[in-house]
């Protein structure tokens, strides 16, 4: 069977306030809201075996969110009983997934608006080609410390070695 290129779909984040984390990513991010905060009980329905599956027995219940992206990639938003923020949220050494990125051309726009809303910007906007091609970017922080980064322009474009020559 040949191996071709695969959609991606959806991303879980985890967040100590749901309805927060709902405000800021309609809000700030502009993503639209799929199905507003539900708990999850662990029980016998269908969703609440699969989740033991996941989780192990013992989870209890939790709230969920799920947002769409305008390039329909999903975003499920997590809060767990006793959700707590790590002390040290960046620790890219590890295996796991240490950020997410998305694409606006204005940059330093959003990234002001996320520092607005209670985030954080972890370095300056930066040139990945300065004088040559006109692509920026920036590391940030959700106000949950969730780690994203922005691009001014989509990831194919800026990897690309014919891309503005």
């Amino acid at each position: 069977m040949k191996t071709y290129p695969r959609s991606f779909s959806h991303i879980g984040l985890s967040v100590t306030d749901l309805d927060a984390a709902v405000k800021f990513y309609t809000e700030v991010m502009g993503w639209y809201l799929i199905m507003s905060p539900t708990t999850i009980s662990e029980d016998d329905s269908a969703i609440g075996v699969m989740c033991t599956d996941v989780f192990g027995a013992g989870w209890d219940s939790f709230r969920i969110a799920h947002l769409s992206t305008g390039d329909r990639v999903g975003v499920e938003i997590f809060e767990f009983k006793n959700a707590e923020k790590p002390e040290n949220n960046f620790e890219y050494w590890k295996t796991s997934v240490f950020h997410f990125c998305v694409q606006d051309p204005d940059v330093e726009g959003l990234a002001a608006k996320i520092v607005a809303a209670g985030g954080k910007q972890r370095m300056p906007v930066r040139e990945y080609f300065p004088g040559e091609k006109p692509y920026r970017m920036v590391y940030m922080e959700d106000p949950f410390g969730n780690i994203l980064e922005i691009y001014s322009h989509s990831y194919e474009l800026t990897y690309s070695a014919g891309a503005y020559q």
